[in-house]
């Protein structure tokens, strides 16, 4: 990795992202090289994503893309790599796409024999963290209600929806989960799956009682742990921009790789996803 393919980096990302989301998906179908998911009005794995790398996208997958959301009640998704190329923007913007939002890839390489400890220096004594047992149904429960309470207003409780794809997406035999612990509580968690040299960390929470305290730090340290035990020689992990996660991570010595762009198609009728 001492030279950067950013374009690389972004394919194998996205690679991963779509088939992550096709894993604890109820429907889904290809698209171009990528994917199209759908979990249930309110999911966040309701997108399209992965594709813009190898081919174009023609006029008529652009079409099948409306219609696998629109025919669901959701507004379609697509999410994209800085890298789609042009006709594929003004496909989807003479469908009535329009940009929401943007999200920010971060990566990092992983060195064989890389001491990890150093990274988590300075935090919380009585701070450990544990992989998740995903035979466990009590732990599964405690980590997806602790991993998902940072995705839902301080307070609120989880839709169901997302409890059905947390609970899925923990008992993925793809995906490792990890709880964060300090004097008893479980005070963050958050996941990452592995594959093809990737370790992808995603889904990361952290308590408000027990931010600024290393534990974010913590718990990104230990799955990077488990992309070396599993060989990865590429970690990656999105974030919203200017967000603690991001900070976080460059602390840990990621760099910025990419932004990724958004697009939703609304409709009257359409409900938006996260």
């Amino acid at each position: 990795m001492n030279d950067v393919n950013l374009v690389e980096i972004a394919r194998r990302f996205e690679r991963k992202l779509a088939t992550s989301a096709v894993a604890i998906a109820t429907a889904s179908a290809p698209l171009a090289d990528g994917w199209m998911t759908f979990g249930g009005v309110g999911s966040y794995i309701n997108k399209s994503s992965g594709y813009g790398f190898d081919r174009d996208v023609t006029d008529a997958e652009l079409d099948a893309l409306v219609d696998f959301f629109a025919s669901r009640g959701v507004e379609p998704k697509a999410e994209l790599s800085p890298f789609a190329p042009q006709s594929l923007l003004k496909g989807l913007a003479d469908r009535g796409f329009v940009l929401r939002e943007f999200e920010t890839v971060l990566y990092r390489p992983l060195q064989a024999g890389e001491d990890l400890s150093r990274l988590t220096q300075g935090t919380p004594a009585g701070l450990r963290v544990e992989r998740v047992d995903p035979s466990d149904d009590v732990a599964v429960r405690r980590f997806v209600e602790v991993a998902g309470s940072g995705f839902v207003p301080e307070g609120e409780s989880m839709p169901e929806v997302f409890w059905e794809m947390g609970l899925k997406a923990a008992r993925n035999p793809g995906s490792d989960s990890y709880v964060a612990w300090i004097d008893g509580v479980a005070a963050g968690a958050g996941s990452c799956e592995v594959g093809d040299g990737l370790t992808s960390l995603f889904g990361t929470s952290v308590l408000p009682a027990y931010r600024r305290r290393g534990v974010q730090q913590a718990l990104i340290a230990a799955r990077l742990a488990r992309g070396l035990e599993k060989g990865s020689d590429l970690a990656a992990i999105m974030s919203s921009p200017g967000i603690p996660t991001e900070r976080n991570a460059m602390r840990l010595g990621f760099q910025m790789a990419y932004s990724r762009a958004v697009l939703v198609k609304p409709g009257a009728g359409l409900v938006p996803s996260p």
